[in-house]
């Protein structure tokens, strides 16, 4: 394996390349935060600009089928007001005005029990077939039950308001789910005797609804005021199922809050999550247009967009992944352009300190290439290493010289040394073989002097004790007279040597 942190302490190349490498990434890496940071605020406001006018659109577009209803039926109703006795022409109405507008589908006109001679109840109902939606259906009945006790029919004839009403769910063997404009029926005593029911299929505001996608995984519903389901793309969940009863509403708050300002007619936007997937929802209250003469109820439904959050970051989390990828190899490529650029330029030092690695090895000689940079700071340490090692070299060969004549005056003051130490050890033990041979004349001198000092003696011992120590004088006198020969031939030797 190699060993990175001492390859990058021992290159300088490779030092040098992950510095310039490192301000790079620091430039690059706040130059892209800031950019992402600026991207993501951007993509996030267009996704809800996007949903803002997706939410709009839709609106819109349910509000033209709304207003289209209720001018229909207000122009039914201008030309049904006088014809009111007779319930032939009440069919006939009713039958006209489902054909007129291809968004109603189905008109019931009702009025109250004994409104006509011999009839208890009176209701005239068409409404598109299932199976054929241009095909005109007669019946008798909405439902199983009496309209008599049906919403649209009790709470216009008690409020004598038009209004819309919302999908019929208490309405039993209704199969296809409807909202209702309803718009009571007065007498010319402005009291209300009966009611016009005008439906407008679900099935086709959920077309326009569930059209409403801005991104392919996202999709739109749309609430009543309890927080029930009108449009849903889970069909188990209309009629059946309110927002607040939902598992998800209980355990992320995100989602309570939305759905409790959405409720409240607010607009905005929220996160939360959804399957353990995190989307946005983006709502606003459904108000309709503003018209003259138009009966401007609150409907109290609400319309949402559920917006994955893929959908809106996918594209920018994959060009954030492409940059991050293009970004790494861009800095590796410089990283090696550097180290290749770097390593050239830097060649010369190298060179230098292999020479300088065998200068210290004491290859004094080694001889300095030339230089190409004569002009810049590697061209110039490089001339003055040359001059630095030509003046060693120099001063190494005269101290070698130097060195060499140290030597051998040395050798000759060693021989010298030695010569002088033989001299010295012969001049010791002679004068050691010298003074030996002395004692013995001197003693007998000392004896032959003490007898004369304290004996008297005849002339014939005197004269022999004079002859001793004459001869004995003699002696020494030899001994000196050689000591003193042997010094002046060994004198004249060392300087016969010199």
């Amino acid at each position: 394996m190699f060993n990175i942190p001492k390859i990058i302490n021992k290159t300088l190349s490779v030092r040098l390349s992950l510095m310039v490498v490192l301000a790079m990434t620091l430039l690059l890496m706040s130059s892209l935060v800031f950019m992402l940071h600026y991207s993501r605020k951007a993509v996030k406001e267009e996704a809800l600009q996007k949903a803002s006018q997706t939410l709009d659109g839709t609106i819109a577009r349910i509000d033209n089928i709304l207003l289209s209803t209720e001018q229909t039926a207000g122009n039914f109703y201008f030309m049904m007001r006088h014809q009111l006795n007779d319930s032939n022409k009440i069919y006939a109405f009713s039958r006209e005005l489902v054909e007129s507008n291809p968004y109603i589908s189905g008109c019931a006109i009702a009025f109250e029990p004994g409104f006509y001679e011999g009839c208890d109840e009176f209701m005239a109902y068409y409404h598109r077939s299932e199976e054929e939606e241009s095909k005109i259906i007669k019946s008798r009945t909405f439902g199983t039950t009496s309209y008599t006790q049906q919403l649209w029919y009790t709470h216009t004839m008690k409020t004598g308001k038009s209004q819309w009403i919302n999908p019929m769910t208490d309405v039993e063997g209704v199969t296809e789910p409807i909202v209702t404009f309803s718009l009571p029926i007065w007498n010319s005593k402005r009291e209300t005797i009966g009611v016009m029911g005008i439906d407008v299929s679900l099935e086709l505001l959920s077309h326009i609804v569930l059209e409403a996608k801005p991104s392919p995984n996202s999709y739109c519903t749309m609430l009543d005021g309890d927080g029930q389901y009108i449009v849903h793309p889970d069909s188990n969940k209309l009629f059946r199922q309110v927002i607040f009863s939902q598992k998800e509403y209980e355990s992320d708050e995100n989602l309570r809050e939305a759905a409790k300002a959405m409720l409240a007619g607010e607009s905005g936007y929220r996160s939360f999550k959804l399957n353990n997937i995190n989307h946005f929802i983006f709502y606003k209250p459904f108000v309709r247009t503003s018209v003259k003469v138009r009966s401007m109820e609150a409907l109290h439904w609400y319309i949402g967009i559920i917006y994955p959050e893929d959908d809106i970051f996918g594209d920018y989390d994959s060009l954030l992944t492409y940059v991050l990828a293009i970004a790494l190899i861009g800095l590796l490529l410089i990283f090696i352009l550097c180290r290749f650029i770097i390593h050239r330029q830097l060649l010369p030092l190298r060179m230098l300190t292999e020479s300088a690695q065998r200068i210290a090895e004491g290859k004094f000689n080694e001889q300095i290439p030339e230089g190409h940079h004569h002009h810049d700071e590697i061209g110039r340490l490089q001339d003055n290493f040359q001059r630095m090692q030509q003046s060693l070299a120099s001063n190494i060969g005269e101290l070698e010289q130097l060195k060499a004549n140290i030597q051998e005056r040395g050798e000759e003051l060693k021989k010298v040394y030695n010569e002088v130490k033989k001299a010295d050890r012969i001049k010791t033990a002679f004068l050691h073989n010298m003074t030996n041979q002395m004692i013995s004349p001197a003693e007998s001198i000392d004896k032959d002097v003490t007898k004369l000092c304290d004996h008297d003696t005849s002339s014939e011992e005197t004269a022999q004790l004079a002859e001793d120590i004459q001869q004995s004088g003699n002696t020494i006198t030899k001994l000196l007279n050689d000591l003193i020969r042997m010094s002046e031939e060994e004198m004249r030797k060392e300087g016969a040597h010199d």
